[in-house]
């Protein structure tokens, strides 16, 4: 008997998790405008966790970097549920990210 399928998936549970909070919270600091940054570092686990030799370990950064891409696609409806009232908005200026003029063009991601 292993154990493998039930402990990736609590722990994948609790990375999900962690993703809502993450999200609420950088919008919240940072903006929407950080999505592509985000996005990035998320397809950069994903790679990563194919040179990782421990299944384990592997798998929790793929399942990471899946999180942290989908989170990159909910950060502008994030933005969106801050403006009408459902979480807290932020009225301070917020720090905005490099070449945010052409990241201003391109579309938000949605999944």
């Amino acid at each position: 008997m292993t154990l493998f399928g039930l402990g990736l998936g609590i722990a994948t549970l609790f990375i999900i998790g962690l993703g809502f909070v993450w999200v609420i919270r950088g919008e919240y600091y940072l903006g929407y405008l950080w999505w592509p940054y985000v996005m990035g570092l998320g397809i950069l686990l994903i790679a990563a966790s194919l040179f990782v030799p421990s299944v384990w370990a592997s798998a929790l950064i793929g399942v990471a970097g899946a999180s942290i891409v989908w989170g990159s696609t909910e950060l502008k409806e994030q933005a969106v549920r801050g403006e009408i009232g459902w979480y807290p908005f932020n009225p301070n200026p917020k720090p905005q990210p490099p070449f945010a003029e052409q990241i201003k063009k391109w579309p938000a991601p949605h999944l």
